[in-house]
This record gives C-alpha cells, structure tokens and sequence, in this order.
C-alpha cells in the first residue's frame, strides 16, 4: 500500500468542510428568523459553494428566502441537497486517495432503481416537521416540536418503501427529545443533526429512496475480517470479504451484514448469540472458512442481501492470505448517490512493515511509507480477543481506512503478531462462531443467563 498518497494535498477540501459547517452552526440558531450575522453568511456561503453546479440558481433563491425568514419547504430541500452535495464531494476525493493508496480500481456504478410511489402524503407530513425543526433551531426545541414525528413515524413502518425514513426520523426525534429543552442546553452534536436532518429531508423527495439495483452472486467468498457495531440496545456485524465470481470475471469487495436488537443486559461477546442464528457467515469467519454461493443476492454497491439458503461452508481460507493474495486485485465497489459522506469511509486494506507507537495519551500510531495514521482503537470491538495491547505489538494488520475529523485513520480487523516466536494471528471477530476462550465463555455464559432471565420474565407478563 502506498500510503504517502493519503497524504497529498485535495483541492477545495476546507473550503467545502467549511462551507458545511457554517450552515450548520446557522441551523443551531433556527432558520426562521436568521438574526445572527453568522447565520445569514453560513447560508450564503453555502449558496456560494455550489456556483456553477445545476443546484446554483435554486439554492441561491433557498440561501436568500432563509435568510429574510421566508422559506418554505422547497427551500429547504434545495439547502439540503447542496449540503449533502459538498459532503459527497469530500467523500469521492477522501476516496480517491484511499484507492490510489490502496491500488484499487473502483467499480463502474448503476442508478437506482425507481420504487413504486410511496403514500406522498406521508412524505408530505415527514418534509413539515423536519422543516419545523430548520425554523426553530436546535435551541429552539421543544417537546410540543419533537413530538410531532411520532404520529408520522407510525403511519410509515407499515409500508416497507417509508421504513428507511421511519427508522432516521424515530432515532432522530429520540436524541432531540433527550436534550429538550433546547434553550437549556450548552452543546448539540451540530454536525451529527445536520446530517440526519439533510438526510431526511432529501429522502422525502419521491425516488430519493430507490431500491438498490441488485443482481446474483455466484462464487466463492473469503472473509476478511468482521466490523463490530454495539448500542445499548442494537447490534450489527458487517463482514467485509473478497469475492470470487464462478464465472472467473475479476474478484470484487463486498460486505454482508446483520443487525438485532438487544437488551442492555447483553454485552461484549454476549452479542454473538443474537447476531449468530441470522447469518451462517459470522462463524464462517469466525473460523477461517469461505462460503460458495449460488443465487446470492447482491446490490451495485457491494452489499449481500444475505440468505442462508443461498451459501453453504467452502473451504479453509485464512484471512492474511486473502489480504496478501486476492484483497490488492478486487475491485472497490461504487457508493450510492445518498451514501456519499466522508463519515462512510471504511475501505479494506492490508499493511505490513510498520511500526507501531503508544504515546503518553495512550494513542496508538501505525507509521506506514513514512506516514503516521492513527489507529481508531475506540472501534476494536470488546467482542473478541483483539486489544489494543496486541494491535500495538502487530507486524502486520487488516484494517479498515477511515477519515474522521480531518485526518486518515485505520481500524484494524485483525492483526499478525508473533507470540513465543510464532507468528499468530488475532482476529475482532474471531469468537463469532463460538470460542473456547476463557474471558469470550464468561461472557457467553452471562449473556446465556441474562437472556434466559429476560425470556422468563416476558413469559410472566404475557400470562398476566
């Protein structure tokens, strides 16, 4: 990997973050009437941001009602659009460089396919209180304000078309009531809200939310690593793998994931047991074996809609011979059009003939070709025997590239270490499948009594 390339210079990319973040600051304040200075730059400055793209004259007129406290709906969609637009333009540079680090061609993209016409008035009803939000203001909430999503997030979970947009506006609607009222809170998470209110209020727009185009996967797949997600009251596992076609047409990178809830009793390996029985692959991972698949399906950008049904255990395939073997030739997958955001980065790489150093803050540093990059050990799951301990006296490493304030970062998947002389590797998820490792056992076992406590306790409440 050539690492000294993530280290050149992007044009116009603290322009454009800059951009973004003095329109967010002006939705702290509320975009009814736009008072402070600083506010009405931040919408002209984000206006000025994309002159001379097709969103120019729009969001002129958007950045111009807003700021005289006449906006409607349509305005706020335009500033939506054109905030989302810069941040996707960070995002394919960011990308660049990690594909021309990584020697990695990018693979040809595909348009959404449309969906059938979801209830518009629903869409309606999501777009009025999201742009209720812009009017008031972070500082502006209130419980009377936030409320307002719950009637439109129930109407749309039924209809599978609006879950998407159900599921943003309930979470989003859950930390904006935690912090009402909003006059009396010292700090908002600006950039976090400008981001699912962007997000939401463009998937209002009709098609936005088009299914994926999905096609059939036929081949072989060899994991590479496992990436760990844990809420107090959610789960997600996303193996990251190379795929082999059968039809012997050039391998690509593909993901395949699994989310659950969880009761926030369950921790550490204990999530395992809820993650397992919905994806055959985990322990597939878990274990070092590939998968054939036949009929799997698959979308353009790389996700495995994934079915048990249509995967059966492969042979042995050790992850680092993977990486150092078949991960420098696959073809990087496309990223579809709402997804653009440099927070998304997370590209698979291999590294080797670094060093690694801890500082006196305890932050661990890979120096890879010369360049130092971080290593993001807050994401090394607790759910497998991987440490940052064992990452800092690593030769060579999986890792997944990602970007987060300002600077390159890597995550490590699984590393190679050498312990009494013997290389060994230690892999994130590798108590996926089950282990026999005395601390993943505890705390299989306490996630077993938990769990069989919970169960207990519903059947009483249900036969009351």
């Amino acid at each position: 990997m050539r690492a000294d390339l993530l280290a050149g210079p992007v044009d116009g990319l603290d322009e454009a973050l800059d951009a973004v973040d003095t329109f967010d600051r002006a939705l702290v304040g509320g975009l009814l009437r736009p008072q402070a200075a600083a506010d009405a730059d931040g919408l002209t400055r984000l206006a000025g941001a994309v002159v001379g793209t097709p969103l120019a004259t729009r969001v002129a007129e958007a950045a111009a009602k807003a700021s005289a406290g006449t906006a409607d709906e349509d305005h706020f969609v335009a500033l939506a659009a054109a905030r989302t637009a810069l941040l996707g333009s960070v995002h394919d540079a960011l990308l660049t460089l990690v594909e021309a680090a990584a020697g990695r061609p990018r693979g040809a993209s595909a348009a959404p396919a449309a969906d059938g016409q979801p209830t518009v008035n629903l869409l309606n009803a999501a777009r009025a209180w999201l742009s209720d939000l812009a009017r008031c203001g972070w500082q502006g909430l209130d419980h009377e304000v936030v409320s307002g999503a719950a009637e439109v997030v129930s109407a749309m979970l039924p209809d599978p078309s609006l879950r998407r947009l159900a599921t943003l506006l309930d979470g989003f609607a859950a930390e904006l009531a935690a912090s009402c009222p909003g006059a009396s809170t010292e700090r908002f998470p600006v950039r976090r809200w400008a981001d699912l209110w962007s997000r939401g209020m463009l998937l209002t727009v009709p098609g936005a939310a088009g299914t994926p185009v999905t096609g059939t996967a036929d081949g072989r797949l060899l994991p590479l690593g496992i990436d760990v997600q844990e809420h107090a009251t959610a789960a997600q596992a996303q193996v990251h793998a190379v795929f082999e076609p059968a039809d012997g047409s050039a391998s690509r990178l593909v993901r395949a994931s699994v989310s659950v809830p969880k009761p926030d009793t369950v921790l550490g390996a204990g999530i395992w047991q809820l993650l397992r029985p919905h994806m055959s692959l985990l322990a597939a991972a878990g274990e070092g074996r590939s998968m054939v698949l036949t009929g799997m399906p698959v979308t353009a950008e790389g996700d495995l809609v994934w079915s048990d049904e249509h995967a059966r255990p492969g042979e042995p395939a050790e992850a680092f011979a993977t990486a150092r073997v078949a991960l420098p030739t696959a073809t990087a997958p496309v990223t579809a059009p709402l997804d653009r955001h440099p927070a998304r980065i997370a590209v698979p790489v291999f590294l080797e003939g670094y060093t690694a150093r801890t500082d006196d803050d305890g932050v661990l540093t890979f120096t890879v070709a010369g360049l130092d990059l971080v290593v993001d050990t807050d994401r090394i799951p607790v759910a497998g025997p991987l440490t940052p301990e064992t990452a800092a006296k690593s030769g060579a490493c999986i890792a997944l590239i990602r970007w987060d304030a300002g600077t390159f970062a890597v995550q490590p998947l699984a590393v190679e270490t050498t312990v009494r002389k013997k290389v060994t590797s230690v892999h994130a998820g590798a108590w996926a499948g089950g282990t026999t490792d005395k601390a993943g056992a505890r705390a299989e076992k306490a996630a077993t009594d938990a769990a069989t406590v919970l169960s207990e306790r519903a059947g009483r409440l249900l036969r009351k």
